[in-house]
C-alpha cells in the first residue's frame, strides 16, 4: 500500500482562504447536513479547495478543519486516504490520468504511459519544466468499452491512440484544451459498436398500445353450429351417472329438480331402475328404522 504524504514545506503556501463565491458555496453545503453532522461536508470542501488552488495544501486542510470544528488529523486522514486529492502541485493546464487497468492495458495503455513519460516527465505526479503538465497512472475509470482512455481533470478522452493522445497533450500545452471534445476520439457515439449496430436494425413497426383501440370482433358466420349446453355431460343411464344419486334419498324435491326424464317426466328420487326383468329399488325403504345389530 502506498504512503501518501503532504508536499514539502518549501512549496506549501502560508495560508488558505476560499474565494467569496466558494466561501458562500461552502456555507450552503455545510447547511445541507443536520445539526451536529456538519463534518460530513469535509470531502466536498476539500474538493472545492483543490479546484480553486489546483491541489490540496496543508493550509487548506487546517482551514477546512476549523470551519467544520474537526481535529486537523481527521481532515488529514481523509485527504491522504482518497487518491482523488492531489497533495502536491500538478500541471496547471492538464493533469493526465492514464487508466492502466486490464481492459485499457490490453488495448494499449502502456504505450500511452510511455508517451507521457517522454513528453511530460519520467516520473508520475511531477510537473514538466514549465509546470503546465503532469500525469499519473490510475485504476479503472469506468470506460472499459472505450479503452484505452485518460481523464484530464473532469473530462474523459476515450478510444485513444498514441498519435491522438499526443495531439491532445500538445493542444492543452498550448492553452487550447477547450477545443478538444471529450468522449470517444473515433467516429462513434458514446459506447456504440465500432462497426455499427448489430441488433435492432429493422424499421420499427406500429404496435398496439394503451391508446390504440382494439379491433372489432369478427361477425359470426351463418350456419355456424353452436355447441349445446349439455355437450359435456356423459350420455349414460348407468346408476353410477344417474343425477338422482347426487342428492340424498331423503331430499326428493331437490333430486327431482336435478334429474329430468326424456319427455319432460321426472323420476322418483326415491327409486332407481334396475336391469331388465328386475324391480325398482325403494331407496327410502327402512328410512327412520334403527340399523340391525351386528352379530
Amino acid at each position: 500500500m502506498s504512503v501518501r504524504r503532504l508536499a514539502d514545506v518549501a512549496v506549501q503556501p502560508q495560508q488558505f482562504a476560499f474565494s467569496d463565491s466558494n466561501a458562500a458555496w461552502a456555507q450552503t453545503t455545510i447547511r445541507k447536513y443536520p445539526e451536529g453532522r456538519q463534518q460530513s461536508a469535509v470531502i466536498p470542501l476539500l474538493m472545492r479547495a483543490q479546484e480553486q488552488d489546483g491541489w490540496v495544501t496543508k493550509a487548506a486542510i487546517e482551514s477546512i478543519a476549523d470551519m467544520l470544528d474537526m481535529p486537523y488529523i481527521r481532515v488529514l486522514e481523509v485527504a491522504t486516504f482518497y487518491t482523488q486529492f492531489q497533495l502536491k502541485p500538478i500541471g496547471t493546464r492538464a493533469h493526465i490520468q492514464v487508466c492502466g487497468t486490464t481492459p485499457c492495458m490490453l488495448r494499449g495503455s502502456e504505450e500511452l504511459i510511455a508517451l507521457c513519460k517522454r513528453k511530460i516527465h519520467g516520473q508520475p505526479l511531477t510537473q514538466n519544466e514549465s509546470g503546465t503538465l503532469s500525469w499519473e497512472e490510475v485504476e479503472c475509470q469506468g470506460a472499459c468499452v472505450n479503452a484505452p482512455m485518460v481523464m484530464i481533470f473532469k473530462d474523459s478522452y476515450e478510444d485513444l491512440t498514441v498519435e491522438r493522445l499526443e495531439e491532445i497533450i500538445d493542444t492543452f500545452e498550448a492553452g487550447r484544451g477547450a477545443e478538444i471534445v471529450p468522449g470517444p476520439q473515433i467516429d462513434r457515439i458514446f459506447s456504440a459498436p465500432i462497426d455499427g449496430l448489430t441488433t435492432l436494425t429493422e424499421e420499427p413497426t406500429p404496435q398496439r398500445n394503451q391508446v390504440t383501440e382494439p379491433p372489432a370482433p369478427a361477425a359470426p358466420q351463418e350456419g355456424a353450429s353452436v355447441p349445446p349446453s349439455e355437450a359435456g355431460r356423459p350420455k349414460s343411464t348407468d346408476a353410477e351417472t344417474n343425477p338422482t344419486m347426487k342428492t340424498p334419498a331423503t331430499a326428493k324435491s331437490e333430486s327431482a329438480a336435478n334429474a329430468k326424464k326424456e319427455g319432460g317426466e321426472t323420476k322418483d328420487a326415491a327409486s332407481v331402475d334396475t336391469p331388465e326383468g328386475g324391480e325398482k329399488t325403494d331407496l327410502t325403504a327402512g328410512a327412520g328404522k334403527p340399523a340391525p345389530e351386528a352379530k
